[in-house]
């Protein structure tokens, strides 16, 4: 297996304690390497320097020639007045420009355009073949096909997780051989995380990625790194042996540290000793103190964990919402169609369904804060609710970390103890000079852990969480999961963790779509063995049809006919690649547009409709193959 990149003895400081401390690194090429570690811990500075971003303070780099890298950052695209062809298009640098140029010229062409438009088309179609770009708008065209996503679609009209869908389009379009991925699962709902599990299954290139969800860790993963304390340290094998094995060196390394600082005490007390001994010393043992000393000074010690609490109020009544035929309605679409639910004290219910499909408005009509339309719903008695929002609007940026949670006390009470604000605030890893930071200094993983800390401050016997899981790293994740398991109020919670909703709740409701929700027993996995949909009544969100729905069973007969259509379909799509290559050559001649301008005009809407039909073929191909493999 051939090498792409080593790092050796590279580090990196920002403070005191050295982010990166002379750490070694070698990627291999198809290698799917998950990096993981604490919010803070320098995951991110690691990618940057893979990528060449930014450069270490010492060490060597080594990358194999011409190495393309890509990178898939956390943020969704800014590119509002950009088509979905043009924005992908840029992962191409000058190249992709011209392409993007000639895709929206050719696209606005029309009989009655003028010689002029002509003669610029002429005039890019050179640049093109100068470039050797031709091979690039094919691979465009690949790509867009097999995400779905269409070239002419304007960016700002495309959700969250069409985004990233697009983001992930520009990073593949340049054919990279190491891709870098951070958090790729933001802004995706449970149907976009297991549609992009599966496209970096196959995608090709090696992937060095960053991720808080387990469940595509578990899958992804062939190697793990862990950053910790600046050291890197690798472990082959999936997230379920690196638990394993990580407990067996820390136990390892908590021996040795306490035979170390057994024998550092009985040295120290030995120097210690009076005038007699110190006149008959061992200098030998006198230099070997001072080199134990030394060594212990350098020692980084484990993190302290999170140890948060939740302050629960005195018990709700037994019955906490009553809900009957609930129907609601936006813009004359159905986001609720006559829902009914009874929530007992007790219940951890999680919401599953895709981006804007009307879980938070199910949760306002639950909280009373919203008036259903149709239906009634009865709120049970002596209800505390405490509400986690993923937008962060309960934080005031200008204000400090304590000020945002103690709003004006010096203490905050507990279940019944009374415990000072910045011990308080340790308990989720705030330092008593990080308490006193405004919160727009903060990062994600900070805002989060401070979400929590106001949170959990006030008494509650109803919990109501949007998105927790957010920006936190896996211990945290885990820790809020053995709380919220043990919590004895209500619990309603929306989250597109997997692997935290089948650990944390007892039922869920599944959003099916058009105002139909599905009320189970059991956490995501429970639900994945029991739905079956319809696919004739496809889930629509903003008016875009969900592809994938790899999460359910579908009720479809694959039989003879669709066996024969599946096998003969390789050979139509090859037909259709031919003709768009020979269509291509076509244009590409220099003398082409110098025939009459209706030839000109029947070649370019020959290609345009060639290109078309390839794009269905492909689709329909998908959707066979998905309907074959969800009936065996």
């Amino acid at each position: 297996m051939s090498t792409l990149l080593t790092l050796d003895q590279v580090s990196l400081s920002y403070g005191l304690d050295p982010l990166l401390d002379q750490i070694k690194l070698q990627i291999n090429a198809k290698e799917r390497i998950c990096l993981i570690g604490r919010n803070g811990a320098g995951k991110s500075s690691l990618l940057k320097i893979v990528e060449g971003m930014t450069l270490p303070d010492t060490g060597t780099i080594w990358r194999k020639p011409n190495l393309r890298i890509a990178r898939l950052t956390q943020e969704l695209p800014n590119a509002p007045d950009q088509t979905i062809y043009e924005y992908v298009a840029e992962g191409l640098s000058e190249t992709g420009k011209l392409l993007a140029q000639y895709h929206a010229l050719t696209g606005s062409l029309s009989p009655s355009s003028t010689e002029k438009e002509y003669a610029k088309l002429e005039r890019l179609q050179e640049k093109i073949v100068a470039a050797n770009g031709w091979q690039f708008e094919q691979n465009i065209s690949q790509i867009l096909m097999r995400l779905a996503l269409n070239p002419d679609q304007s960016m700002s009209s495309l959700s969250g997780g069409w985004q990233r869908r697009a983001a992930l389009a520009q990073a593949l379009v340049s054919s990279p051989e190491l891709l870098l991925l951070d958090e790729p699962t933001n802004h995706l709902d449970i149907a976009g995380i297991e549609w992009l599990e599966n496209e970096l299954l196959n995608a090709g290139p090696a992937l060095l990625f960053i991720t808080h969800d387990r469940s595509l860790l578990q899958r992804l993963a062939t190697r793990i790194l862990e950053l910790d304390r600046g050291q890197l340290t690798s472990w082959p094998g999936d997230y379920a042996n690196f638990l394993r094995r990580k407990e067996e060196m820390l136990h390892a390394e908590n021996q040795e540290n306490a035979l170390f600082d057994k024998k550092l005490a009985q040295e120290e007390t030995w120097i210690r000793q009076g005038i007699k001994a110190r006149r008959t010393r061992n200098e030998g043992r006198v230099r070997a103190l001072e080199a134990l000393r030394i060594e212990r000074s350098k020692r980084r010690e484990v993190q302290s964990k999170a140890t948060f609490s939740l302050n629960e109020a005195a018990r709700a009544g037994k019955l906490v919402v009553d809900a009957q035929n609930v129907s609601h309605c936006f813009n004359g679409q159905p986001v609720i169609d006559h829902f009914s639910i009874r929530i007992m004290r007790g219940d951890r219910i999680g919401l599953i369904g895709p981006n804007g499909i009307g879980k938070s408005t199910l949760l306002n009509i639950l909280l009373g804060n919203l008036a259903p339309q149709e239906g009634s719903v009865t709120l049970g008695t002596k209800l505390q609710i405490a509400y986690f929002d993923q937008l962060r609007q309960a934080l005031d940026l200008e204000k400090t970390v304590v000020d945002n949670v103690a709003e004006g006390r010096d203490s905050i009470e507990i279940n019944g103890r009374s415990k000072h604000i910045i011990s308080y605030l340790s308990d989720f890893l705030f330092t008593p000079a990080r308490a006193l930071t405004p919160v727009k200094a903060l990062s994600g993983g900070e805002c989060n852990r401070l979400l929590l800390a106001r949170l959990f401050s006030k008494p509650s016997n109803l919990l109501v969480m949007d998105e927790p899981t957010n920006d936190l790293d896996i211990e945290t994740l885990e820790l809020l999961e053995d709380l919220l398991s043990s919590y004895q109020g209500t619990l309603l919670l929306v989250s597109h963790d997997r692997a935290f909703v089948d650990n944390v709740v007892t039922g869920t409701l599944y959003f099916q779509g058009k105002g139909r929700i599905l009320e189970s027993v059991g956490g995501y996995k429970d639900l994945e063995k029991n739905i079956t949909v319809d696919p004739s009544k496809s889930v629509w969100i903003d008016n875009e049809k969900l592809i994938d729905q790899k999460n359910i069973k579908v009720k479809m007969k694959f039989g003879y006919k669709e066996q024969k259509e599946l096998e003969a379909l390789p050979n139509k799509l090859e037909s259709l690649e031919k003709m768009i290559e020979q269509l291509q050559i076509k244009i590409a001649d220099p003398h082409f547009y110098k025939q009459p301008q209706k030839v000109v005009n029947e070649t370019l809407e020959a290609l345009k409709t060639t290109e078309a039909d390839l794009q269905n073929a492909f689709s329909r191909w998908e959707e066979l193959e998905l309907q074959k493999n969800t009936l065996q």
